[in-house]
């Protein structure tokens, strides 16, 4: 199921109903890029939030009826990736609703959370992210630094160098 800028916000409005105390939600990967208006669409919805909003939100989800899969971390972990402490702080706010406040992850932040998978779709998403937000190779390749990997380094830092190699230059 393909799902729209307005989707997302409707369906996280329906789960804020549910929601006992504030919380902060961070959209990440096509998630963020949906909602930062970089794709038109999303197949998969992913978050991270803090550790303390973890389980109030898994609740409040559980009591909406949505039909598809919602993928969660905690306190800035995204698929493979741990990122920095700031990673919230530096997150772009995108709408505050009764009980959540949601936000989608710094451009920079969804081009490192790539780059551990690098598949053709992820690719894609670096390269649209780079043109759209004027992204440099050095705040990309000083962002990775201080990114952590959850896995074998070595593969990182390939696809890391291939991002900075490749997908900065134009497409023909």
């Amino acid at each position: 199921m393909q799902l729209d800028s307005s989707a997302l916000i409707e369906f996280l409005e329906e789960v804020d109903k549910e929601l006992d105390r504030s919380i902060t939600l961070v959209a990440v990967g096509g998630t963020a890029m949906t909602l930062l208006r970089v794709k038109a669409s999303t197949v998969d919805v992913d978050f991270t939030l803090p550790g303390e909003d973890y389980d109030e939100f898994q609740k409040a989800l559980r009591n909406t009826p949505h039909g598809f899969t919602v993928d969660c971390w905690k306190d800035g972990i995204v698929f493979s990736q741990m990122l920095p402490d700031d990673y919230l702080r530096r997150s772009k706010d995108i709408k505050q609703m009764r009980r959540m406040r949601l936000k989608a992850l710094h451009p920079v932040d969804i081009v490192v959370t790539k780059i551990g998978r690098l598949d053709g779709r992820d690719k894609e998403d670096i390269r649209a992210c780079i043109n759209k937000f004027k992204l440099t190779k050095t705040q990309v390749a000083e962002r990775a630094e201080k990114v952590g990997y959850a896995g074998r380094d070595r593969n990182y830092e390939i696809n890391l160098k291939h991002v900075l190699e490749n997908l900065f230059k134009k497409p023909p």
